[in-house]
């Protein structure tokens, strides 16, 4: 038997425009799209539809899991806490990032994170999911244990994506010491002892580790078809590394120079939807309007605030720095491409229909009214 939703009265954001009409749905995927008002099916009330949103690297699961220092939370609860904000955000598709890779501020150790990634699986077996989640290893390669860390990990059934990251004081994300020292100072209240002892023991495990577990699990990927992502790639040095190692994703480039040289090597360009809600990097680099008005923009990614991702979208297009279907492709249609998912990501015929309905006006945060995933409502 088919199953059939029309989807009345909306303005529907394609891939190059935005049209008034109507969508029919049956059995899960998108089968027409009706220019005109209608009168049967759902009435959106000219409301926008767009497609559902796929999000390449949040790390907000790992907060639901240890909500507080000594505390750790059921599993499969907090995967259902974090796929609820993440669909009420209009994501229908999500790669969970988890990191691999200890140190002394470090919750999670890799058996946690595989209990966890295991958990996941299970949740998403057993249909309690509202979203499609996926996995996303962040591979803290500058320590002592990032290689076996990623060991018990991948052969994960859902793992699709790896970014290898290095987050030793004085390059990357971190290049000005004194931005660092603040920000340390702010999250952990160091004295200045206290961050030279960390920062020397920082470095020292970078040269000591970071050449040779880059190498070890960048091949254990290319064996295993999985992405790879480069993190906060500063210099061309930096991105010719990432390209000797088939990186595929430029996660977070705190230059234009390394986003350049990323984007002329094939590689597609990510950069954190906070960053452009707020106008600016956190750490202080590079901004990600300054990379689309620059024509090096593939890929927004909600980071550390799952909302920022449809927010972004709206802000781009309230702005005029992007009109509503190109913003909206950094967020759905380039995302779910760089990682081979090919059957979502666009308002298309014979593509899932995995929807967000989003009311807007100018200037003021969307809100999203309803979401669906293969042709369910699911938020």
């Amino acid at each position: 038997m088919t199953n059939s939703t029309i989807l009345a009265n909306a303005r529907i954001v394609l891939s190059d425009e935005v049209v008034e009409g109507s969508l029919a749905i049956e059995d899960g995927k998108i089968a027409e799209i009706l220019p005109g008002r209608s009168f049967g099916g759902e009435d959106l009330g000219g409301d926008f539809l767009l497609p559902g949103l796929v999000e390449l690297h949040t790390d907000q699961i790992e907060g639901h899991h240890h909500p507080r220092s000594g505390v750790v939370w059921n599993e499969i609860a907090a995967i259902q806490a974090h796929d609820g904000q993440v669909a009420t955000s209009g994501i229908t598709t999500v790669l969970d990032a988890m990191r691999v890779g200890t140190d002394e501020n470090t919750r999670s150790k890799a058996e946690d994170v595989a209990e966890l990634a295991a958990a996941l699986g299970r949740a998403t077996s057993e249909g309690r999911l509202r979203a499609e989640h996926f996995l996303h290893l962040r591979c803290e390669v500058s320590a002592d244990d990032a290689v076996d860390g990623f060991a018990l990990l991948q052969e994960h059934p859902r793992l699709k994506l790896v970014s290898l990251m290095d987050h030793a004081p004085g390059q990357r994300q971190f290049q000005d010491m004194d931005a660092l020292k603040a920000y340390l100072t702010d999250k952990f209240a160091m004295s200045d002892a206290e961050f030279e002892d960390y920062a020397a023991t920082r470095i020292a495990q970078s040269q000591r580790n970071a050449p040779g577990h880059r190498r070890a699990i960048a091949d254990a990927c290319a064996a295993r078809g999985i992405a790879l992502a480069s993190h906060d790639d500063a210099t061309i040095a930096h991105v010719e590394e990432a390209v000797a190692l088939g990186t595929r994703i430029a996660e977070f480039p705190t230059s234009i120079a390394a986003a350049r040289a990323s984007r002329e090597a094939g590689m597609k360009v990510l950069m954190g939807a906070p960053n452009v809600v707020r106008g600016r990097s956190h750490s202080g680099n590079i901004s990600a309007i300054a990379l689309l008005r620059a024509g090096l923009l593939d890929v927004l990614s909600s980071d550390y605030v799952p909302f920022s991702l449809i927010q972004a979208v709206f802000a781009l297009a309230d702005g005029s720095e992007a009109d509503l279907p190109t913003a909206t492709r950094l967020a759905s249609t380039n995302p779910a491409a760089a990682i081979g998912l090919t059957d979502r990501g666009t308002i298309a015929e014979g593509h899932r229909a995995d929807l967000t309905r989003i009311s807007h006006r100018t200037g003021e945060p969307p809100v999203v009214r309803a979401v669906w995933r293969e042709g369910r409502r699911v938020a």
